[in-house]
């Protein structure tokens, strides 16, 4: 059984004017303090950040393909066997979203968009290679980031 999907990187928001002008304000502010104080790499780290931010705020997210197999999933080219996985979770509402806790003491869970239509062929996969289910959750860093427009 091989299940495929595409799903983009990360989700596209829009962002204001207002936004913008935000982060230049804290930037600037968080600048000028820096040099007050006589930190001026940190001032230069602060520009160089908001920068960047701006700058990869910008752009449109590009598509991750999603492949399932017996063996495991493997997301565009790196690959996790199912032997590595310790529990499994799809969430239904608001969104679609497989976890997976893996045996990785870096980002331990990993979580993806899935289509409605594969939850059902996903659950099934995983239960088949003895993966328990064990509810989880977005990331409390993830509704923060949300909240603030990322």
């Amino acid at each position: 059984m091989k299940i495929e999907w595409q799903a983009p990187e990360y989700e596209d928001k829009k962002r204001s004017i207002d936004w913008f002008w935000a982060l230049g304000i804290i930037v600037v502010a968080g600048s000028i303090t820096s040099i007050i104080f006589g930190d001026y790499f940190f001032a230069i780290l602060l520009i160089l950040g908001g920068l960047m931010l701006g700058f990869f705020a910008t752009q449109k997210p590009g598509m991750v393909t999603y492949e399932m197999t017996e063996k495991g999933i493997k997301i565009n080219t790196e690959f996790y066997p199912f032997k590595n996985m310790k529990s499994f979770w799809i969430q239904m509402e608001p969104k679609f979203i497989l976890f997976i806790k893996i045996d990785r003491f870096f980002m331990p869970i990993i979580s993806m968009p899935i289509e409605m239509d594969k939850a059902e062929e996903i659950n099934k996969l995983m239960i088949e290679n003895n993966i328990p289910e064990e509810e989880m959750k977005p990331h409390m860093s993830e509704n923060i980031m949300d909240n603030l427009g990322f």
